[in-house]
């Protein structure tokens, strides 16, 4: 099993930063890759980054591509999302999921952190 603990959200103004980290605990060798979901109230979860943990090579939605930058440390299992030139619509619970080696889905998340942009 692996274990996924998010931190670094908060309230902001629009254009502000904030970063974000989870930490991975557990059977973390298993780890293909690293991702961070949001889900806004009332609307569906989304994908935002991820990285391919072996590489660190990011992938982001189109939404995000340009203003969000998704790291990885290995020796700490820890991945970052730095998010800069937040607006309001970035507001919601950001989530961190681990995929494994093999596996088609992200097999575990972590239990969210909320973000809060103000206009």
């Amino acid at each position: 099993q692996v274990q996924l603990a998010e931190s670094g959200g908060g309230l902001v103004q629009s254009g502000g930063s904030l970063r974000l980290s989870c930490t991975a605990s557990g059977r973390t060798s298993s780890t293909h890759a690293m991702a961070w979901f949001r889900q806004a109230q009332g609307k569906d979860r989304e994908f935002v980054a991820g990285i391919i943990w072996s590489t660190g090579g990011p992938f982001y939605s189109d939404s995000v591509k340009g203003r969000f930058v998704a790291s990885g440390d290995i020796a700490q299992n820890t991945v970052y999302l730095q998010m800069f030139n937040l607006k309001p619509s970035d507001t919601g619970v950001y989530y961190c999921a681990q995929a494994e080696t093999g596996s088609d889905e992200y097999n575990h998340w972590g239990r969210g952190t909320q973000v809060t942009v103000r206009s």
